[in-house]
């Protein structure tokens, strides 16, 4: 089963003519938003884009790593709107109806029917067409090198910044393999700084994870109590909960060299990292966490223009 996002007019994928960046606010410095990783979790990027946009503050620099590639990406192309209506109308089982499983294979899901999807609504729409400079993170397969993709097709990179491993296949892109930006930087406020971003608001979808970690030196002296937490775990757990981890050491390590001038971090812990049905929940988080941030942001735009 394929989902559609719904269709605007025939001709309005790509403009046709090439758009100017530097035309951003002059009374203003350059905003850049760093969209981080989240999986399920992601959707509560479309309500702090929206929020944001309300508010008056549209960033001139967008960068995403995998689901904040995705939502970043549909900012950026004037599909916000048709992105949140595929995601609210999704279902448990929808959702899996819309999967294609591969076994033995690079990817448990072959991300076709996802990628049909894509190119039904961005068909040819090329990264350097865009109104805003976009960047979609996306790691190398072998070298682990940090792939920063803004020209080419959007739909391509898009795919390649959420390709998970082990779920998705690595996609091809200029001879390259590629596969989840979040494996090397799963908020890209590095990416959205150089492209110009002189205020840098990072989105953080797991700050409520795992926040609070810290190193056992040696757990044989005090045996801990059985709890939840240390009980054996499933195989999907399992995968999941490292995940998670990783994600939150990575982030942690990255934003520490490179902090943003703000960030807004919705509370989504309780959303599961596969729960994509949860959408309009996602959103509505997002979109009150982007709210409480207004004065913060409002006044870093104040003080630096």
């Amino acid at each position: 089963m394929v989902f559609h996002w719904r269709k605007r007019g025939a001709g309005d994928v790509a403009p046709s003519e090439p758009i100017d960046r530097e035309e951003s606010a002059a009374a203003r410095p350059k905003i850049g938003i760093a969209l981080g990783s989240g999986a399920g979790r992601g959707w509560a990027h479309i309500g702090i884009l929206r929020a944001l946009k309300e508010a008056g503050i549209e960033p001139d620099v967008i960068a995403g790593t995998s689901v904040g590639a995705l939502a970043g990406g549909a900012y950026a192309a004037d599909r916000l709107d048709e992105l949140e209506d595929w995601a609210t109308g999704i279902t448990r089982r929808r959702m899996f109806g819309f999967l294609d499983f591969r076994f033995w294979s690079n990817g448990l899901i072959g991300g076709g029917r996802l990628a049909e999807a894509l190119k039904q609504n961005f068909g040819a729409t090329a990264i350097e067409s865009l109104p805003v400079r976009f960047a979609a993170i996306a790691t190398e397969v072998g070298t682990g090198h940090e792939i920063w993709l803004t020209r080419g097709s959007l739909v391509d990179a898009l795919r390649a910044s959420y390709a998970m491993p082990g779920i998705f296949p690595p996609v091809k892109i200029a001879g390259r393999w590629l596969m989840d930006g979040a494996v090397v930087n799963p908020i890209p406020v590095s990416a959205a700084r150089a492209l110009g971003g002189r205020v840098v608001i990072a989105v953080n979808l797991n700050a409520d994870l795992f926040g609070r970690g810290t190193v056992i030196q040696d757990s044989t002296i005090h045996p801990a109590p059985e709890t939840v937490a240390n009980r054996p775990r499933r195989f999907s757990a399992v995968m999941i909960d490292a995940f998670n981890i990783s994600q939150d050491r990575i982030s942690r390590s990255r934003l520490a060299g490179d902090p943003p001038d703000l960030t807004i971090a919705p509370k989504l812990g309780h959303i599961g990292l596969f729960e994509f049905h949860r959408a309009e929940e996602a959103i509505k988080i997002g979109e009150e966490a982007a709210k409480r941030a207004l004065p913060g942001i409002t006044a870093a735009i104040a003080a630096l223009g």
